[in-house]
């Protein structure tokens, strides 16, 4: 079998190598192999750990020769060999694997014991007590440090037989130690429970190997918690129980019902009595949504409770509004001071309305009326004014906005990469008066940390498009809370008059409203549709880009959004393509290859992952404005510099996964943000993606122009698809038992009849 090919070898020289998931390429001195070729050298690539020099090696896999590399050996798994002379065993034991253990120490450990040193000391660890000289302090770390590396040598030897890479195999042995192997043999799907990132199909995959059954109870158990987060990832905060057992027996036995209602309520007890789920009737929770979604309503009811006094009498309001109006040359309209009103009336509002109802102006309104009201004259303290957003791009539109920095809400609340947040319920914010934009991005989880900071006196204003798509994380915060009718709601209507001639905004509300056009949309000022299939998408696409380079555009004024990854209309089909009329290789031009994407100095690229400690976001727009090779940076490894709105961020190879190109990016991507031009692809490919929130999300992106390329009749099924992101969320029933409210109780401003209008699905 292909499997049985092997190649003794000693490591020549580390070429590359991915901490994240332990991927690895090397070039290694050949010493024996039972496959023939004639190079001394031959390179690896693989999962596996960084390899030293001076160990000898047994690397088992396939020869595949690379198109652009040559031969190289696609490993499988690999073996250590123990030095075998008692000189290159004293190197290893005085190596940095062994701390405190030098080369004197190391001589007189193999002296007394020879080659067998490491296999003695390892079944009798007193045996080294025999070895005169020793520190007690010094044989305890020895012994640990000879376990840990022997034993997690040969842990990642197994594990690796089943496709685990180092990283989880650390993990693994540091929740089992010595009984790693053992417990893998006895029972793998305990790794679900107790590994993060070991996931049930993994278990299920190494199970079937080794002949455990299709009904031991803890694969049931691990099947269940496995489809819970499979619907946690879909948005969803429980799963009903019907449901549950339907999809369990899909997963563990191909849709057969073997599993019935008993032995699966068995199943259920025994989890939530480990405490692993948590049931609520019918509903099944994993715990953490279950304690988030609590969390909320309570907090929320916390918040809500302190009663302000009016502080301001309407002259006084008219007078303020009078101001910015003069300061803006503006008019604002009565819905737009009315939500001003509301705002200073109340401890918590929500301000929501679709694209051109005056957002922006209400949001200046609140902060200047509040200001001078808090003030009363005194130095302006910026420190009072708190304002966030999801994401970088929303808090940088918002400071452009308002003229008061930003943040994002993670940055906000202080996360540093870990699970806890600096600000909390022990340590909450401070200052007057809160805004959160773009607040249908955020999901249950980080909705109750913000909530749990916010203090009881701080009033709060939460705003957002009730339209746009949900959060990419379970819950679906914001249309809870207008359907809870516990949170007073200002919904702007009005579309003013700078925006009237705007087809873009006219669209979006035609979609929000289901006013559909019968025939095919025409050239406007600032829209065009584009009839085509999908297989000339790609090309309609290069055309409109290539004029629009012609006219003077950049990358950074032009946005290509599109739903999916995949597909030759996909985003990096997309990327790779525009890449090429935005960027092209050019001699002179540095660039870097990285898997199979290259990147270029002036590339648009995107930061896909928070990392807090760069101060760079998930959504962040950059661009690669130096590339570094090894020997030129002071990290010794390949270096992009990226800018990302005036501050450059430095990234090696190991953080590439980081980022990707951004000449297209995802709809969900682009939330928050606002650019000068957007192109969409609207083709039959996409056809199962495209529905109403996702079709508004990227209409309202546009900024000035707006260019769909498709097949019309795609693009007017995708905006009657409703609903597709209705989610189970029990958070709008929590909050209204907590504050004793209803759909009818609390007034905000409407009449009966509009407020018949607000049911779960006009906030989808």
């Amino acid at each position: 079998m292909q499997e049985q090919n092997y190649v003794k070898a000693q490591l020549s020289h580390m070429i590359f190598h991915k901490a994240e998931s332990q991927f690895s390429i090397a070039s290694v001195i050949v010493e024996d192999t039972n496959l023939e070729f004639d190079e001394e050298e031959l390179v690896i690539k693989g999962h596996f750990p960084p390899l030293t020099h001076g160990n000898d090696y047994i690397f088992y896999g396939v020869l595949q020769q690379h198109p652009k590399f040559g031969e190289q050996l696609n490993v499988f798994t690999y073996e250590k060999e123990l030095p075998k002379t008692e000189e290159s065993l004293i190197k290893y034991l005085s190596s940095d694997l062994f701390y405190g253990v030098g080369e004197k120490t190391a001589e007189k450990i193999v002296n007394h014991f020879g080659l067998s040193a490491v296999d003695q000391i390892l079944r009798d660890e007193s045996l080294l007590d025999q070895v005169s000289g020793l520190k007690p302090d010094l044989k305890k770390q020895f012994i640990a440090d000879l376990r840990v590396n022997q034993g997690f040598d040969q842990v990642t030897i197994e594990l690796a037989k089943y496709g685990v890479g180092l990283q989880l195999a650390q993990k693994i042995y540091k929740a089992y130690q010595e009984s790693t192997i053992t417990q893998l043999n006895e029972n793998p799907y305990q790794f679900v429970f107790d590994i993060e990132g070991f996931g049930f199909q993994r278990a299920d995959e190494i199970a079937a190997q080794m002949g455990i059954k299709d009904d031991h109870p803890t694969r049931v158990q691990a099947g269940v918690l496995h489809v819970l987060e499979m619907e946690s990832m879909n948005g969803h905060v429980y799963v009903d129980d019907d449901y549950l057992m339907q999809q369990l027996n899909v997963l563990l036995h191909k849709g057969h019902p073997i599993e019935n209602q008993q032995s699966f309520e068995e199943h259920l007890q025994a989890l939530l009595k480990e405490e692993v789920i948590v049931k609520e009737g019918n509903r099944t929770y994993l715990p953490q949504l279950f304690f988030a979604e609590e969390g909320v309503a309570s907090q929320l009811t916390r918040v809500l409770e302190t009663k302000e006094d009016s502080f301001y009498d309407e002259s006084e309001l008219m007078q303020l509004i009078g101001e910015i109006e003069e300061q803006e040359g503006i008019a604002y309209g009565s819905e737009q001071y009315e939500a001003v009103k509301k705002a200073l009336e109340h401890q918590v509002m929500i301000l929501t309305g679709g694209p051109g109802t005056g957002k922006t102006t209400v949001i200046k309104g609140i902060i200047h009326c509040y200001e001078a009201l808090i003030q009363k004259g005194k130095t302006k303290h910026n420190s009072d004014f708190v304002l966030a957003a999801p994401t970088g791009r929303a808090a940088k539109r918002l400071t452009d906005s308002t003229g008061l920095k930003a943040k994002t809400i993670h940055s906000l609340l202080g996360w540093s990469g870990e699970s806890e947040f600096e600000y909390n319920s022990s340590n909450q914010l401070k200052g007057k008066l809160l805004i959160v934009d773009e607040f249908s991005m955020v999901d249950i989880w980080l909705a109750n940390s913000l909530l749990k900071a916010i203090p009881s006196g701080m009033k709060v204003i939460f705003v957002g498009d009730e339209d746009q798509l949900p959060s990419v994380g379970p819950g679906q915060v914001l249309a809870d809370l207008l359907i809870s009718n516990s949170v007073p709601i200002c919904q702007l209507t009005e579309i003013y008059r700078q925006k009237q001639d705007s087809y873009i905004v006219k669209l979006a509300h035609d979609i929000k409203h289901d006013q559909l056009p019968e025939s095919s949309v025409g050239k406007k000022a600032d829209f065009n549709f584009f009839e085509t299939t999908t297989d000339h998408a790609l090309q309609t696409i290069e055309k409109i880009v290539t004029k629009a380079m012609e006219k003077g555009y950049s990358p950074r004024d032009i946005q290509v959004l599109a739903p999916m990854y995949k597909t030759n209309v996909g985003i990096h089909k997309l990327n790779e393509t525009l890449q090429n009329l935005f960027n092209p290789e050019k001699k002179g031009k540095r660039e870097l290859q990285h898997f199979d994407y290259i990147y270029r100095t002036g590339d648009k690229v995107i930061q896909l992952v928070n990392q807090p400690e760069k101060d760079v976001f998930n959504g962040d727009i950059g661009e690669i404005v130096a590339i570094k090779k090894a020997k030129e940076s002071e990290s010794k490894k390949d270096e992009l510099i990226i800018n990302f709105d005036g501050m450059e961020v430095s990234y090696t190879k190991n953080d590439f996964n980081q980022i990707m190109l951004a000449y297209a990016i995802s709809i969900h991507k682009s939330q928050g943000s606002e650019f000068p031009i957007v192109i969409v692809p609207i083709v039959r490919s996409f056809k199962r993606m495209l529905v109403k929130n996702l079709i508004y999300t990227a209409v309202t992106r546009g900024k000035s122009s707006l260019i769909i390329c498709g097949e019309y009749d795609v693009f007017l099924e995708g905006m009657q698809k409703k609903n597709a992101y209705d989610r189970n969320s029990t958070l709008v029933e929590r909050i209204q038992s907590m504050m004793g409210t209803s759909n009818k109780s609390l007034d905000n401003g409407e009449e009966d009849e509009d407020e018949e209008n607000l049911s779960p699905y006009d906030f989808m």
